[in-house]
């Protein structure tokens, strides 16, 4: 029997939400190692020489292989296991759509949306813009507004997934992406209803998984919004 893979996350990571998702799923065998990224332990020196060189979050060992970065982890996962095609198609075509939605994702939601929690809980990493903090925040959230149009309106279709009538990797990533921007207490579905209606099709797909991997989050996403 094989060993299961040790799986290093931190349920504030989307990429970590993701997967977490993923392994329950499919019911890779897998042991879930919590690593709390706030207080730095994936930068520890031990979590560097065992873990990965990269010092990411989620990282994966199976059976002494190490691999980092969440999208990667899913498509390794894909080819080494027994799972249901329905995830990454081999479809070529379909496959295709799901990385040319992979590959957006990458250029535009994830590096503006963890930037625009950055400028807004953590003001100091960004102190060589001469700008003030509320100008940085505010061209950031006009940004993010734009990105989440553009999601809902290129991307979704009503009743659909984004990339057919079934979930795959290119969904679940998509749904903890667009969670992200509750953690600085913005709704990324207010006045965007067919983004919120595919949102609450994936959490009903993915039940309880969904809950399972949001838990932590809606906690600190809550008491964001109650100092709001």
């Amino acid at each position: 029997m094989p060993r299961p893979v040790k799986f290093f996350y931190d349920l504030l990571s989307t990429h970590s939400r993701a997967l977490y998702m993923f392994f329950e799923a499919t019911k890779i065998p897998y042991d879930p190692i919590p690593v709390c990224a706030t207080k730095g332990e994936h930068l520890a020196d031990g979590y560097k020489e065992y873990v990965t060189r990269f010092q990411q979050v989620p990282s994966i060992i199976d059976d002494g292989f190490k691999l980092s970065s969440g999208v990667t982890i899913l498509k390794y996962l894909i080819r080494e296991k027994l799972i249901p095609e329905h995830w990454y198609p081999r479809d070529t075509k379909l496959r295709a759509q799901i990385d040319e939605y992979l590959e957006w994702q990458a250029d535009n939601s994830s590096k503006l949306f963890n930037t625009f929690v950055v400028q807004q809980k953590y003001p100091e990493e960004a102190r060589r813009d001469q700008r003030s903090v509320g100008e940085r925040v505010q061209e950031y959230r006009q940004l993010v507004d734009s990105n989440l149009n553009q999601l809902e309106r290129d991307w979704i279709a009503p009743g659909r997934f984004i990339v057919g009538d079934r979930i795959t990797i290119a969904d679940i990533l998509a749904a903890c992406e667009v969670e992200q921007p509750k953690i600085v207490g913005v709704d990324p579905f207010e006045g965007r209803p067919k983004l919120a209606a595919w949102l609450e099709k994936v959490r009903y797909t993915m039940t309880p998984y969904y809950q399972e991997a949001h838990q932590d989050f809606y906690k600190f996403t809550e008491k964001v919004a109650l100092k709001n």
